[in-house]
């Protein structure tokens, strides 16, 4: 779709005259770019495209950022100690917090972050510590923010239960003729469905407390300073009401997998326990104070949780003939989803030291600074 940049700039309450834009890459459902202007010292913007297939509720999705972005930065004003970074919102000119073009289309507009860096691999324990302590940071900062307050972007995400129902109806449709090539990944699912929905269970009776998420915790999701250290959290699109455990579980999936996400030689696949470990410490870290017994003893299976949902997620893409997820090559979705349930197994075999790391971090952190 050709866009009129210069344009669509004009809606925005921008310092200085527009200079140019340039065209961001990394991202795989907004289209982002960062706009120049003749304010002098000032970064620029960074105008998106929001992707409203995947995001239905603009308005609600873009009220969500509002409340976390106001209520962080509120924080970070009575903690000035605290070296972290929260996104801006650079409002309309009607005062609107997102912009829709004539042809249907919605924008929005933040203050550049300048001088920052993002890693997509995690193969250093420093990395993976501040990873770990940046989120931590987010959640602390945003415990006393009610979750009511926000909606749900995506509804259902992570209900285990209905990506269960889900995956179960397309076995009986199989509509792309490939249930034959799966008993094994079937019995997979069936063996764990029960141990799953356990998580989802103590949510429902209250045990687990509903806390506002970010629900996208990769770490590209994380700017880092030159320095490494991890100064602020992106990507706030599917930040919503959901658990603790969604966030610190989908983190150890993609940062500490010692295998590419669809690596086809299984033996590849495995929990990196240093990275892992990192990650906890730093986690545990910001977030001592708030946490529940119930989250500490859901911490470490949360990663199996989320890598089984997600391989789950994959393997119904593949009966269904990859409607959703983006492949290169007929079995790629089922490949996918065999590194997931093969890091479940890893993970199941060291079910215990990952709980063991848990309940010693956050003895580590709970000790007095001598």
């Amino acid at each position: 779709m050709e866009r009129n940049i210069s344009e669509i700039i004009t809606h925005f309450s921008i310092e200085g005259d527009f200079l140019g834009f340039e065209k961001n890459t990394t991202g795989h459902i907004n289209d982002s770019y960062r706009v120049l202007t003749s304010a002098a010292g000032h970064p620029g913007y960074f105008l998106q495209w929001i992707n409203n297939y995947i995001f239905k509720d603009i308005e609600g999705l873009m009220n969500n950022i509002s409340e976390v972005t106001g209520h962080l930065a509120e924080k970070l004003a009575e903690n000035k100690s605290l070296d972290f970074k929260v996104l801006e919102i650079i409002p309309c000119n009607d005062g609107k917090k997102f912009y829709l073009d004539a042809d249907g289309q919605y924008w929005r507009m933040y203050t550049f972050i300048d001088q920052m860096h993002g890693h997509d691999v995690v193969d250093d324990v420093h990395i993976a510590y501040e990873g770990g302590k940046a989120f931590g940071i987010f959640m602390s900062m945003l415990a006393d923010l009610p979750a009511n307050r926000l909606t749900e972007t995506i509804p259902g995400f992570h209900n285990m239960a209905k990506r269960l129902e889900t995956f179960y109806k397309s076995l009986i449709t199989d509509s792309a003729d490939r249930v034959k090539d799966i008993q094994q990944e079937i019995n997979f699912v069936r063996k764990r469905a029960a141990q799953m929905l356990g998580i989802p269970a103590l949510i429902a009776e209250g045990k687990l407390p509903k806390r506002i998420t970010h629900n996208d915790t990769k770490f590209n999701n994380i700017l880092f300073d030159s320095s490494d250290k991890a100064v602020c959290i992106v990507d706030l699109d599917t930040v919503m009401p959901g658990s603790l455990l969604f966030d610190f579980g989908d983190a150890i999936r993609t940062g500490a997998n010692t295998a590419a996400e669809d690596e086809t030689d299984l033996s590849k696949v495995d929990i990196n326990l240093p990275i892992y470990e990192a990650y906890a410490r730093g986690f545990i870290k910001s977030l001592r104070q708030t946490l529940t017994e119930a989250e500490i003893n859901n911490l470490a299976f949360s990663a199996r949780f989320m890598t089984f949902i997600i391989g789950l997620r994959f393997l119904t893409d593949f009966v269904d003939g990859d409607p959703y997820f983006r492949t290169s090559y007929p079995q790629h979705n089922l490949d996918r989803a065999r590194v997931q349930f093969r890091l479940v197994e890893r993970m199941e075999s060291k079910a215990d030291k990952m709980h063991d790391i848990v309940l010693r971090s956050l003895e580590i952190e709970k000790a007095p600074v001598i």
